[in-house]
């Protein structure tokens, strides 16, 4: 009997650590170094693409927060006044932690659910498959500034060349990394908005994409990308159902 209690009064001290409720989301941020009342906002996309403010909040101490809800997972964005770029980071009923790099906003880390765990290391993997473009772009950069200063085509042309190889070649591994990460991670949300990615390009296999759709969470199947993946391959599989009916007598066949 002392087990038992012992074991729900542990239960109950969990509950009440928790500092957020069920069905709704809790960002606890930290903003090392950045100025007392500096605002920051939680955006959004709408259906066009244009950027909606979901909630505003100010730093105080070097600390902000935001509670609410949401109905699915989803990508959002923080932007931090007088910053350059956005922290992307997945949203949803659940607690996560952000603590935002005032000097370098791509570096500033998410976590606190499994979503945003896979999301910063699914971007460090296509960071490093990138670096070799990046690299490339670095180091030649004054090369081509100069060439195209003094129109010296040998040279405009010769880098160009060389970056067209590389880019081709980086292209080719990322997509090989969304394909073997949707492969292997059928729980994530970052799986079906991969797929939903290779829908919208005309060469993918419909198959292919189907079997990863079916493999997927039943709860990302519910989801805005889940239904769209469905919807897509159903319009992708259309032209070749028509297609395979039979085709009508030409006129003066016997």
């Amino acid at each position: 009997m002392k087990k038992i209690i012992l074991l729900l009064s542990a239960a109950v001290v969990l509950i009440s650590c928790s500092k957020v409720g069920k069905d709704e989301y809790l960002i606890t941020g930290t903003a090392t170094g950045v100025d007392n009342g500096k605002t920051i906002i939680l955006e959004t996309q709408d259906a066009t693409g244009m950027l909606l403010a979901k909630d505003t909040v100010k730093v105080e101490n070097g600390k902000f927060e935001m509670k609410g809800n949401i109905t699915e997972p989803a990508f959002y964005t923080l932007q931090l006044e007088g910053a350059q770029a956005k922290i992307p980071f997945i949203l949803e009923n659940a607690e996560v932690t952000i603590a935002i790099n005032k000097d370098s906003i791509q570096k500033s880390k998410v976590s606190g659910t499994y979503n945003n765990d896979e999301f910063m290391a699914f971007n460090e993997e296509m960071t490093k498959v990138q670096k070799k473009l990046m690299d490339f772009q670095t180091k030649n950069m004054a090369a081509m500034n100069t060439a195209q200063q003094t129109k010296d085509t040998v040279v405009i042309n010769k880098l160009m060349q060389e970056f067209s190889k590389i880019q081709e070649e980086v292209n080719t591994a990322s997509k090989n990394k969304y394909l073997t990460y949707a492969e292997t991670h059928p729980k994530s949300f970052i799986s079906a908005l991969i797929i939903q990615g290779m829908l919208n390009d005309p060469s993918t296999d419909v198959a292919k994409s189907e079997k990863l759709y079916n493999g997927l969470e039943e709860s990302l199947k519910k989801t805005k990308p889940g239904i769209a993946i469905k919807t897509k391959i159903a319009e992708r599989k259309a032209p070749a159902a028509v297609g395979a009916a039979p085709s009508p007598a030409m006129p003066g066949g016997n």
